[in-house]
């Protein structure tokens, strides 16, 4: 609407009517125009009051959001490029529940240990459906790589535990899944030297089938080279050889009928032999029980005649009656005692006991100067106890003294020594004598504190000992060793046990046995060890080691044959599968 009046009006004074214009050229650019007003420029109001206004925002004279589309266009274009080069990657990166579920069962059976099978359930084959699913997927890879690590492994436990067949299976799929390899190679390697050495074990089991066929028809069913020994080594080596099993039927039943006839005999030491032989070959024999029957009741009588020998034994040497004619003396009813049972150790100790008296006559026939008298008494204390310590020193100092006639027989309790008798004078040694019996006792010293007490030969703290005694009786030195040989013996014994070493325990109460036959103290130690023989057949026998139970039953047996665990365990090893 305007404010203008129109030049034409007639009357200036009339009220003047509105007008638009001219409507139809809005959008055309106007020429300014001036109405004779003066001009006003009016500011927008966009301060509150007391702050200054901003200055009026220019519009900009064109449009300058043109570059937009080209730029979005280029990176829609980069984008989609991008996706195409590594859709590999991205396609791993999207969920995929059947592939994830394949992984997952695939690495739980292998660590359950289930590489391969044929049921679709095993490592392998899981691992391979992933890689079907996905060829590119590095799990599923990484996952045929341990399945394979782990066939090799595996094969290789095999091999040691002999089974070739499944080594060689084994050593196949590890070689598919890996491509071959060092490892592959050396166990294939080790496989075929294994069969080799199996093809000449074959070989030896022949050789042993005819060996031990020869020894049954000759006999020969006891030893490390009998019948029974070479037949059970062909089981050991091959668990499954029937010729081998029925040969050693044979043995049994032929042992068990000798047992049986050395019984009617009245052999009850070649009988409980044969029965014990018979036990560590065929523990289940069927004929055992009846033998273990017979052999507790021979036994029983056996014990009864046993103990009264030993007793009129005992009561013969306190009495004085140690040797000499007729059968009431301590000798005669000790050797009745050992025909009943040779491995009686109480027996045994009486002999020994019987020795030692011997030799204290003997050391007082030295003493008195009778010569011929302590020659005598030794020699028959050396039948009994060959290796006494004390019997060595005795002779010793007999092979040192000179002969100066006969004198009061030792021994004899209303005789005495002649007074007149003056002691021989001392041996003068050389040099080199002395010389070598200083190194031989030295030596002796050290072989006993090694253990070397009896063996070997020659090189033992005994026999060193005595070589030393050979060339100066009088040594004091070596006698002293000698005579002290049987308590370093018991200290080593004792160590031994401790240690749970039971065969060196053994050893050292046999030399002990042999140095000091008779001590009182070895009937402890003997209960000791048939105790620890006693435990370890306990634990062979909870392990399922029969034959190893056995045969520490009959060690235990040996040193303690009426100790009521030794009666147990054997009666349990009996009934045991």
């Amino acid at each position: 609407m305007s404010g203008r009046r129109d030049q034409h009006e007639a009357d200036p004074h009339r009220r003047t009517e509105p007008t638009l214009g001219d409507i139809d050229h809005l959008d055309s650019p106007r020429a300014p125009s001036s109405d004779g007003l003066p001009q006003v420029n009016v500011e927008a109001r966009t301060g509150r009051p007391g702050i200054p206004s901003q200055p009026p925002r220019k519009k900009p004279a064109g449009n300058k959001r043109g570059w937009l589309l080209p730029v979005l266009l280029l990176v829609l274009i980069a984008v989609i490029a991008t996706a195409w080069l590594n859709q590999g990657w991205l396609r791993g990166k999207l969920p995929n529940t059947e592939l994830n579920d394949v992984l997952s069962r695939a690495q739980q059976a292998l660590q359950a240990g289930h590489l391969d099978g044929q049921d679709g359930t095993s490592a392998r084959e899981l691992f391979q459906a992933a890689v079907a699913l996905q060829p590119d997927n590095d799990r599923a890879a990484d996952g045929l790589r341990q399945v394979g690590q782990a066939e090799l492994a595996q094969a290789d436990a095999a091999l040691q535990a002999g089974h070739l067949d499944q080594a060689a299976q084994q050593a196949a799929s590890a070689r598919d899944l890996l491509g071959g390899g060092t490892d592959v190679d050396r166990l294939d390697a080790q496989i075929a030297q294994a069969r080799a050495a199996q093809g000449s074990s074959q070989v030896k089991t022949v050789d042993l089938v005819d060996q031990a066929q020869q020894a049954l028809a000759d006999g020969k069913l006891e030893g490390p080279h009998g019948a029974g020994a070479l037949y059970k080594q062909m089981l050991q080596a091959d668990p499954n050889n029937a010729v081998a099993a029925h040969g050693l039927d044979q043995v049994g039943d032929a042992l068990a009928v000798q047992a049986h006839k050395a019984f009617d005999a009245n052999d009850s030491t070649t009988a409980n032999a044969t029965v014990e032989e018979l036990a560590a070959l065929q523990p289940n024999n069927g004929a055992l029980p009846a033998l273990r029957a017979q052999q507790a009741q021979t036994r029983k009588q056996d014990d009864g005649a046993l103990d009264a020998e030993l007793k009129q034994g005992m009561d013969a040497f306190r009495a004085g009656r140690i040797v000499g004619q007729g059968d009431d003396t301590a000798l005669s009813h000790f050797k009745a005692a050992l025909a009943i049972d040779p491995d009686n150790a109480d027996a045994r100790a009486g002999l020994g006991k019987v020795a030692q008296a011997l030799t204290v006559q003997a050391s007082a026939a030295i003493d008195a100067g009778d010569t011929g008298q302590a020659t005598q008494l030794l020699d028959q204390a050396a039948a009994l106890a060959p290796k006494s310590a004390d019997l060595a020193a005795a002779r010793a100092r007999l092979n040192s003294t000179p002969a100066q006639g006969a004198a009061s027989p030792a021994g004899d309790p209303n005789s005495q020594a002649d007074d007149s008798v003056q002691p021989s004078a001392p041996v003068v040694l050389s040099p080199q004598q002395s010389a070598t019996v200083a190194r031989l006792v030295q030596r002796a010293q050290v072989a006993a504190a090694r253990g070397d007490i009896m063996l070997p030969p020659g090189n033992s703290a005994y026999d060193l000992y005595r070589n030393a005694l050979v060339i100066d009786g009088s040594n004091a030195v070596a006698l002293q060793g000698l005579q002290a040989l049987p308590v370093q013996v018991e200290k080593q014994f004792n160590q031994a046990l401790s240690n749970g070493n039971l065969g060196q325990a053994s050893d050292m109460l046999q030399n002990l046995s042999e140095l000091a036959p008779g001590e009182a103290s070895q009937s402890a130690l003997s209960d000791r060890l048939a105790s620890a023989w006693l435990d370890q057949a306990e634990q062979q026998l909870s392990s399922g080691d029969r034959i190893g139970a056995a045969q520490s039953l009959d060690r235990a047996r040996k040193l303690s044959p009426n100790q009521p665990r030794v009666l147990d365990l054997a009666a349990r090893l009996q009934s045991s599968p």
